[in-house]
């Protein structure tokens, strides 16, 4: 079973295994770099767990919890 980068403990990496999302949003965060097979890592978790920082594709973004649930991603 595939986890999702919601579920990912802080310092965890995972390549991504694809978006879940509708049209517009799963093209957002393709555009930002969520394409399968690409390694991202959780840095950092705000104190009441959302928003979660990743590093993905050699930068850092912010993304909220409920969208960290919708990509999917394989152990590294």
């Amino acid at each position: 079973m595939n986890k999702t980068l919601a579920l990912l403990p802080i310092g965890n990496s995972g390549v991504v295994e694809g978006v879940n999302a509708p049209k517009a949003l799963k093209r957002r965060l393709m555009d930002m770099g969520f394409t399968r097979g690409i390694p991202v890592k959780v840095v950092k978790v705000a104190p009441l767990g959302d928003p979660l920082e990743v590093e993905i594709r050699g930068y850092n973004l912010c993304l909220r919890k409920e969208e960290a649930k919708i990509i999917t991603l394989r152990q590294e």
